[in-house]
């Protein structure tokens, strides 16, 4: 899948199971051997950690305005299939059929990577033909949270992928008076506080919305490293602003880019 390989030292990704590639993006300049293909791309290489070429995320190092974002940033791994869902999500001239059948796609990749960094158990179990299969089983204990409206788009993805799961919302808007994110309603599920919480929204661009989302879970008991945010894309700013807010929290997106795009959830909803 990645076009570009330099071998390092290992990474401790800090998870329970060993991360095999590590994805790099810079907003500087580039010492990689990478060719750009968009001024929104500057620098990205995949580091295989262990020999292995599978997996499917690793840590992020983003320098961004003086900061440095060290593992708790996740990027999916930079390919044409990718690429192409963000140019027609990016895409003025885009239907809202395609739009929306593209953001979906996309959802569903980062909902997929977003379960891999959950914790699984090892298992044996028995084949049809009798055999003994050392495989691994998905541990008990998570949920998802939407921060309301346009997170609510991907929660069908993550119902796509675990049928069971309980998803909670939060929804929160700026005050007309004070323009501060406010938050006017909440609903968990209530052992929240003890479980693994996959937050849901797609577009990071200030990082005001999230910080007081975190807040809000904090509150009910949920400790920041077992809080996974979900976004399609961000900016440097929003995942800086996030990751100094809460030190531990994990964010995993498909790219980080001074221009997000905003119209996002109107496109989707259809309220454009």
């Amino acid at each position: 899948m990645p076009c570009h390989n330099q071998q390092i030292g290992n990474v401790n990704s800090g998870q329970d199971h060993p991360m095999k590639q590590v994805r790099f993006a810079s907003s500087g300049t580039s010492t990689s051997s990478s060719t750009s293909t968009s001024s929104s791309t500057s620098s990205e290489s995949i580091v295989p950690e262990g020999g292995s070429s599978s997996g499917a995320v690793g840590d992020a190092a983003l320098q961004s305005q003086g900061g440095t974002l060290g593992p708790q940033l996740k990027l999916l791994p930079l390919n044409d299939q990718i690429r192409e869902l963000q140019t027609i999500i990016r895409d003025k001239t885009t239907s809202r059929g395609d739009f929306v059948f593209c953001a979906d796609r996309l959802i569903r990749l980062v909902v997929e990577e977003g379960l891999n960094q959950l914790p699984y158990s090892a298992c044996i179990v028995t084949t049809p033909t009798g055999y003994k299969y050392d495989g691994v089983k998905f541990e008990r204990g998570n949920c998802g949270v939407s921060i309301m409206r346009s997170g609510e788009a991907m929660e069908q993805g993550l119902r796509d992928c675990c049928r069971s799961i309980r998803i909670g919302k939060i929804l929160i808007q700026s005050d007309e008076e004070t323009q501060k994110a406010k938050v006017y309603y909440a609903k968990f599920p209530p052992d929240i506080y003890r479980r693994k919480v996959l937050l849901m929204y797609p577009i990071l661009s200030t990082g005001n919305t999230v910080i007081e989302a975190v807040k809000v879970l904090i509150e009910h008991g949920v400790q920041p490293r077992h809080i996974i945010l979900l976004s399609l894309f961000s900016t440097p700013h929003g995942a800086k602003s996030i990751i100094q807010e809460f030190p531990d929290i994990t964010i995993l997106t498909t790219e980080v880019h001074p221009v997000a795009p905003t119209h996002f959830g109107q496109r989707y909803f259809g309220t454009d």
